[in-house]
């Protein structure tokens, strides 16, 4: 190679800052790609568990109605089913009103 073809060290270096930017760029892009590929990943992971658990909530639901049928039918014969009726709709709601004094305790606590 004749004297005059090789670049001289401030173009070398140039070239090779242009290089080094060049290359932040793409591992940068890479980066973001990752980054996003990973937040996609868990989205999907904990969307799914949360039609999951919607899905047991909700046959957890049917299961209590059910409950609560099969004890208004028992109770039924023996005090007919009005009173049956009231009797196990005020126990239901008392205990939900027990449970919304916890709840409203715990954050009161804060």
């Amino acid at each position: 190679m004749a004297e005059g073809d090789r670049p001289t060290v401030d173009e070398g270096i140039a070239a090779l800052v242009g290089q080094l930017a060049d290359d932040a760029r793409e591992v940068a892009s890479a980066e973001i790609g990752l980054v996003k590929a990973r937040v996609t990943t868990s989205i999907t992971r904990f969307r799914d568990a949360a039609i999951l658990f919607a899905a047991a909530i909700v046959l957890a639901l049917a299961a209590l109605v059910a409950l609560l049928v099969g004890l208004i039918e028992a109770l039924a014969p023996h005090t007919g089913p009005g009173v049956a009726t009231a009797i196990v709709c005020g126990v239901v709601l008392l205990i939900a009103a027990i449970l919304a004094l916890f709840g409203k305790n715990r954050l009161e606590r804060r």
